[in-house]
């Protein structure tokens, strides 16, 4: 399955929510928000939300400092 992640295509298989996908990528989901198809998602969604060919992504980390 393609999917495009933050403008770059990823090949990944399927079937694949969005809580394995983060898994996959190495994120933590809690640290995470996640954009499928222009509408932003929230995280006790994410294992149910299984991903389709094509679909697009945008993932932005949190990151801390000080």
């Amino acid at each position: 399955m393609n999917l495009i992640i933050n403008g770059e295509n990823k090949n990944f298989p399927s079937p694949l929510n969005i809580e394995q996908l983060l898994a996959r990528l190495k994120l933590k989901p809690k640290s995470v928000v996640v954009e499928l198809n222009r509408k932003i998602l929230t995280a006790d969604k994410y294992v149910d939300i299984q991903l389709d060919d094509g679909d697009t992504l945008e993932i932005v980390q949190f990151v801390g400092g000080g």
